[in-house]
């Protein structure tokens, strides 16, 4: 039998002690990082991973296999504090959301709501928290839960270093001249 890889392996459910028992998501990105095996790879947003690990569990087997091309799209993505309290905050206010459009009884007997309420939830709680919002895997949720994990990676240290530097000009063009 050839040894499992990246390329060979089949996402499932749950925490894996290697390779040759399975991976999800977090577990193959720490494959394609080339760091230790893990669910919790040190080069992604312990946010982005929070949902991911979360996300990976609830679903189905089919769609689970669509999440092979995210586990490399977050490779890289660990940033700053202050960027995963960014991705922390939009990825509550999904959740939130996501929370408006379930049946009341459910909602006011959810212990997960108390998370969402948190000025600063755990990182590894918001995730769940999130996920658990989802009323029902249908493949619309399926693909806004992957719209979602697009719209995180696109919140960087960066993007706050450009505002700054257009509210820094547009301050230089509204100064008077000396």
């Amino acid at each position: 039998m050839s040894p499992v890889s990246y390329q060979t392996i089949k996402l499932s459910k749950g925490k894996h002690s290697g390779p040759d028992d399975g991976a999800c998501v977090m577990e193959l990105a720490s494959m394609l990082a080339g760091e230790p095996f893990t669910d919790h790879p040190a080069s992604v947003c312990p946010v982005i991973g929070s949902f991911l690990r979360s996300y990976n569990d609830s679903i189905d087997s089919d769609r689970r296999q669509s999440l092979y091309e995210y586990a490399s799209k977050v490779v890289g993505s660990r940033a700053s504090a202050k960027t995963q309290q960014a991705r922390a905050a939009h990825l509550g206010q999904w959740a939130d959301e996501m929370e408006r459009t379930r049946p009341t009884w459910f909602v006011l007997r959810s212990p997960l709501r108390a998370i969402g309420r948190l000025r600063r939830p755990p990182m590894d709680a918001v995730g769940t928290y999130a996920v658990h919002s989802i009323r029902k895997h249908t493949d619309r949720t399926h693909a806004a839960a992957l719209s979602l994990v697009d719209e995180l990676l696109a919140i960087t240290d960066r993007d706050q270093r450009v505002s700054a530097r257009v509210i820094a000009a547009r301050r230089r063009a509204l100064d008077p001249a000396p």
